[in-house]
């Protein structure tokens, strides 16, 4: 079974501020040009995406120099609620390793990552961390969280959608866009599981 788990982008949530993504028709063959032909305009962390160390870090990796196995493999969908704390993690990185799926994280629910959670998973081993909304952190005070992550070289892959996803292990597939020198990017995040 395949579980799409990204937004579709011109319709996605936007973090407050960001531009939204636009879709301009540039030739379109209802115009008589002899092919249709898009350009698009948008930010590099609109719909899902993730979060290379250069968006925080100025030295951080960027995009292009991530590789891709941060982003491919076998992952964990934890659901929770509310503040995520340091207690949470140790319980959700637990469940990962009882089914040898600790590299990845998913956290399924209206989740806010805090410091002492961002603090745990720093120390854990961990690749990668995704959650639903448009950033890891506190939406009005994200940057401690994104430095703790980044700065322990775990890339964040933001604004996934886990309606309907059960927890347990899962393989993973979010490769982002080699968008070299960039900060971010979208990616089309899918789930793969035998059930």
């Amino acid at each position: 079974m395949i579980t799409d788990i990204s937004q579709e982008v011109f319709s996605c949530h936007v973090f407050p501020g960001d531009p939204q993504p636009v879709c301009t028709r540039v030739n379109s063959i209802g115009n008589g040009d002899s092919y249709n032909l898009t350009n698009l305009s948008m930010c590099a962390h609109n719909g899902t995406h993730i979060d290379a160390p250069f968006h925080f870090i100025n030295d951080g990796k960027t995009v292009d120099q991530l590789g891709l196995t941060p982003f491919v493999g076998d992952c964990y969908v934890a659901r929770r609620e509310g503040d995520l704390t340091s207690e949470d993690v140790i319980e959700i990185m637990e469940s990962a390793r009882a089914v040898d799926a600790a590299k990845r994280i998913l956290i399924a629910g209206k989740v806010t990552v805090t410091a002492d959670a961002a603090r745990a998973f720093a120390v854990s081993g961990v690749l990668l961390v995704g959650n639903e909304s448009q950033t890891v952190g506190p939406e009005d005070a994200p940057k401690e969280v994104h430095l703790i992550l980044l700065g322990a070289g775990i890339v964040l892959l933001e604004g996934i959608v886990l309606d309907g996803v059960s927890e347990g292990r899962y393989f993973l597939s979010a490769a982002p866009l080699n968008l070299g020198g960039c900060d971010g990017a979208p990616c089309r995040a899918y789930l793969m599981s035998d059930r």
